[in-house]
């Protein structure tokens, strides 16, 4: 590879890791080929994109756009590295779930995630993440939970007047 190409993968990398809050670092070395485009058709179908770069351009790359903000996450780049970019924090987790229940293995391997400012290392960090609730999964519980006592007093008021009285009583 030459020095023009490599920063130029340089250049693409920083600009992804500017596009998006989110993303994850994989080791994605023991997959097969197939396996491979089998995880880049799954992570196209959720609008997550995947990239695969020698690490000392990764590092590179973050080391460019901020040094300090991505330290946490130089540690974890060592062997086959694929990167999954997202807006949603959660879908790389899922993806990479569901890809390895359906190979029934163990890769590929979660190395790390920067999500919003925090990094997770380690494989074992993949089902927190699993579990992370979205923006918008947020909202909603919110919205639901202020609704909750109107709801209860209209529905009170308009099918029993016994409980009306007590809802009023409170």
């Amino acid at each position: 590879m030459t020095k023009q190409e490599k920063n130029e993968v340089i250049e693409v990398l920083k600009s992804k890791f500017s596009q998006y809050n989110n993303f994850y670092i994989t080791d994605t070395e023991s997959l097969s080929v197939a396996q491979i485009s089998q995880l880049r058709r799954h992570c196209f179908t959720k609008q997550v994109e995947m990239k695969v770069a020698k690490n000392t351009l990764i590092k590179k790359a973050l080391e460019s756009i901020d040094a300090e903000k991505y330290a946490g996450v130089y540690d974890s780049l060592h062997k086959v590295t694929a990167l999954l970019f997202s807006e949603n924090p959660k879908e790389p987790a899922l993806i990479l779930s569901a890809f390895r229940k359906e190979s029934k293995g163990e890769k590929p391997e979660l190395k790390a995630a920067f999500i919003n400012g925090d990094v997770f290392v380690g494989d074992n960090q993949l089902v927190n993440l699993t579990k992370i609730k979205t923006k918008n999964e947020l909202i909603g519980e919110v919205i639901g939970l202020l609704q909750s006592p109107i709801q209860r007093v209209i529905g009170a008021l308009q099918n029993r007047p016994e409980a009306a009285e007590a809802v009023v009583a409170e």
